[in-house]
């Protein structure tokens, strides 16, 4: 089913936020159909992450609306959004330290969209652990995980609560080849899954193999939205990533 015939689930329009003088997100419009997996894309500092925090209720907008299903949430605040199915990882991961692997899976179960509890929470919790490759490692301090380890229980705990929406703000930055390719693996099963994913990305092998489709960014403001190969071959995008001379 292409995207143009689906159900639109989240509706961004106008989307701004300013830091003072500096305007790190403006004007921006663009919708994420059901069951789509859409790269969120442009070069370093163009707005990406902040439109993520936005769309998560990490950071409010300073104008603009965000609709979930119909319903507005701009200003509701990280909790209840998450609550609402938008689950999310981090550009640099966040862990529980003082919990053991199981349990930070488990916190994502119980204070997501589909919350569980007990028993249930447990077995679920490690299902998800056996899926991401952790199955051995429930008990483990997370302190005493590698990086991409890390990664994996993050990815693990935000689909614990079986979020409507995910977003993965550079989910496969810093992993070397080897770990890239379990990284993307891992995506594309969620993507056979059916799972509605926004990525924020740099590794444009990743962009070109798990999205439906492309929005792109440049200071604050999109500037180009099309499939991954529309987009990847536009003057303008490629004026962004490489400046004038690489265009």
């Amino acid at each position: 089913m292409s995207s143009s015939t689906r159900k639109n689930i989240l509706r961004i329009r106008d989307a701004v936020k300013n830091f003072g003088g500096l305007v790190a997100v403006s004007k921006l419009s663009f919708d994420l159909a059901e069951h789509e997996v859409l790269g969120l894309i442009g070069p370093n500092g163009s707005g990406k992450t902040t439109m993520m925090n936005m769309i998560s209720g990490v950071s409010k907008l300073s104008s603009g609306r965000i609709y979930l299903n119909g319903e507005d949430i701009s200003g509701s605040s990280s909790h209840l959004i998450a609550r609402k199915g938008v689950a999310r990882t981090y550009q640099l991961v966040r862990m529980l330290p003082t919990l053991s692997v199981l349990e930070n899976v488990a916190a994502g179960g119980a204070f997501g969209f589909s919350r569980r509890w007990g028993s249930d929470l447990e077995e679920y919790s490690r299902t998800l652990l056996k899926r991401v490759g952790l199955a051995e490692m429930e008990n483990t301090a997370v302190d005493a995980l590698t990086y991409i380890d890390q990664k994996r229980l993050e990815l693990a705990r935000a689909l614990a609560s079986d979020p409507k929406i995910l977003l993965l703000d550079e989910w496969l930055a810093g992993l070397n080849l080897t770990e890239l390719e379990i990284g993307i693996s891992l995506i594309k099963e969620l993507r056979k899954e059916g799972r509605t994913i926004i990525i924020v990305e740099h590794v444009m092998d990743a962009i070109r193999s798990l999205c439906d489709r492309c929005v792109v960014m440049n200071s604050g403001m999109k500037i180009a939205e099309g499939t991954p190969s529309e987009v990847l071959a536009d003057a303008e995008v490629i004026r962004a990533y490489l400046g004038d001379s690489g265009a």
